[in-house]
């Protein structure tokens, strides 16, 4: 396990490198100049423009660019936002906190429900509860999250009067952001959790489970769940890249003080070291989401780290 974790880290080296390289070129592959673009084309001082420039190391030939741009990103350096002037790590700060806590707690909604519908709908499996449980599905993969969370908020914020979206960032308002995105991805779980448990239970081991005269709930916790929800962890990695996606936009919808709403404050500033900043920690915490999900997955499969030691 060791040995595998050492190699999965020594991956993520030119991974993490390539990550760097393409956020870099998003700014030095934008059409015209990156500078006079913050100006919406409208012209500015030309020795703002050449200040800017020097700056931000426009003025060096891309190689330089570059490296400086690998040496300062090693450091923690981010460079300053164009709008503020202030460090963009101060600009993300706790910002990007709260995008991390509101993609976490959605996971966890999804993963809860997902799974406990999951169940549901492969215990009575052609029954009317699993034709239920198919269309609540449909519903989730079809409803988009904005249109979802003004649908919640006009039920328990405006109607039922249970959930205040207005005020602090603490749990309360934590609730509704998170059931909104958890209930889109819990669909997706929900189908798959069904469709790898009901393969599952058509295994041999687990007929003789129940020839041995174990109950359903003891066939399920004890021999089918586990087995089950392997192909379910290697999907949850790709889900918490979409649910960073997704929270952008339901951050805007209900307010809510993490990374989505400076982005598009960025985006629409041209305000390109802030947009970098953003892209650059969204993608890094992806690979690093990914290589915990692979570990999770060689803890519930053994049979990986042996094939692995046997080649």
């Amino acid at each position: 396990m060791l040995a595998y974790l050492i190699r999965r880290l020594l991956v993520l080296v030119p991974v993490w490198l390539g990550i760097i390289t393409l956020t870099f070129l998003m700014r030095a592959l934008v059409p015209g100049d990156p500078v006079e673009s913050m100006f919406f084309g409208k012209g500015g001082d030309p020795k703002v423009i050449q200040s800017i420039r020097v700056e931000m190391g426009l003025d060096r030939p891309l190689h330089e660019q570059y490296f400086k741009y690998i040496v300062d990103v090693s450091r923690g350096d981010l460079g300053k936002s164009i709008s503020t002037r202030r460090p963009v790590i101060d600009e993300i700060g706790d910002r990007y906190l709260k995008t991390i806590i509101l993609a976490f707690s959605s996971l966890a909604v999804a993963v809860v429900v997902g799974i406990f519908l999951g169940v549901i709908a492969a215990i009575f499996k052609d029954t009317v509860i699993d034709t239920a449980m198919t269309v609540l599905a449909l519903i989730g993969l079809s409803m988009p999250a904005f249109w979802l969370g003004l649908l919640f908020i006009n039920l328990f914020a405006v109607q039922l009067r249970w959930i205040s979206i207005v005020g602090p960032p603490d749990f309360p308002h934590l609730i509704l952001p998170s059931l909104t995105l958890g209930f889109i991805y819990a669909a997706v779980l929900m189908r798959l959790v069904r469709s790898s448990l009901l393969e599952v239970l058509s295994q041999d081991y687990i007929r003789t489970a129940k020839s041995k005269g174990l109950a359903i709930r003891q066939v399920l916790t004890r021999h089918a769940l586990k087995n089950a929800l392997i192909p379910v962890v290697t999907i949850l990695g790709l889900q918490f890249g979409a649910l960073l996606g997704g929270a952008f936009v339901v951050e805007n919808v209900f307010v809510w003080p993490g990374v989505g709403q400076l982005i598009v404050k960025a985006i629409s500033q041209r305000d390109f070291p802030v947009i970098q900043g953003i892209v650059l920690l969204v993608s890094t915490t992806y690979v690093l989401v990914n290589l915990l999900v692979d570990v999770l997955y060689h803890q519930l499969d053994p049979r990986i780290t042996a094939r692995k030691g046997a080649s």
